[in-house]
């Protein structure tokens, strides 16, 4: 994804959310865009020095 259409989808979404998220995909489909999220594995402030586990992530929504 080049910068310039990654910075006009950041405008859209909540701010900080690329922060963590990564965009992997987007689709327009009839007057609807949709964004697929890939989440980044940053370990939460506090936290970057402890041993943690992933358990997966929930199936994707709309």
């Amino acid at each position: 994804m080049q910068d310039a259409e990654r910075k006009l989808l950041s405008l859209l979404m909540p701010d900080g959310l690329l922060e963590y998220f990564q965009i992997l995909e987007v689709d327009q489909v009839d007057n609807q865009l949709h964004i697929y999220l890939d989440e980044l594995n940053i370990a939460p402030t506090g936290y970057e020095n402890s041993k943690l586990e992933s358990k997966g992530f929930m199936p994707s929504t709309e």
